[in-house]
């Protein structure tokens, strides 16, 4: 019973993919079943039958989300020459990522996060998750870098590994605003304009 009302012809991914973009345009929060099943072509008792429910879905548009859209940013970040060069990759990915097109701006993971007053928990706490995720893939090559000499060992690399997802997040608000490449490139110049005093060392 659960099938009926499903379209012959119906693409798993394509609607995942359709209720990815929703979700990174209007927050888990926002969007609502008849947002949906408008986008994705699909009455509720489809999509439950294919999802779940709104919460199940969402974590499926969430993992698409990371293993499509952020990889460019992130999958430099270990394989980087070193510290620094990750962080400005980062950090330029990510003006280019977030700027890439009209529609989709920004970063899900921090643009879909909903209120924690009277927000859905489990949906905060799978956010929050990955968000810690991205800055412990930052701290785990910044102590690389401690132990090949190029940081100092008294640094925190915690501290600058929160430091630059900080302004990444920034970024992103910025862009759902509209910042052009042009002036999220300079934030990034910015941030690594002090990238020796973060990592102690001298300027000569």
């Amino acid at each position: 019973m659960g099938e009926r009302g499903r379209p012959r012809n119906f693409d798993r991914r394509q609607a995942l993919r359709c209720a990815m973009e929703l979700f990174w345009r209007k927050g888990f929060d926002n969007t609502s079943m008849a947002d949906l099943t408008e986008a994705m072509g699909l009455r509720p008792p489809s999509i439950y039958a294919a999802f779940g429910s709104k919460e199940a879905l969402f974590n499926e548009a969430l993992e698409l989300y990371v293993a499509s859209e952020g990889r460019e940013i992130w999958d430099g970040i270990d394989t980087a020459p070193s510290a620094r060069a990750a962080m400005e990759h980062l950090l330029k990915s990510t003006a280019r990522s977030y700027t890439a097109g009209p529609g989709l701006r920004g970063c899900m993971v921090v643009l879909a996060a909903p209120q924690m007053e009277g927000a859905n928990a489990a949906v905060s706490e799978r956010l929050k998750a990955e968000r810690a995720g991205n800055v412990a893939v930052l701290e785990r090559r910044l102590k690389r870098a401690v132990s090949e000499g190029e940081i100092a060992p008294r640094v925190s690399c915690r501290a600058i590994a929160n430091y630059f997802a900080t302004v990444q997040h920034g970024m992103s608000i910025q862009a759902r605003d509209g910042a052009s490449r042009r002036a999220l490139l300079a934030v990034a110049d910015c941030a690594m304009a002090g990238w020796d005093a973060l990592v102690g060392r001298s300027q000569s």
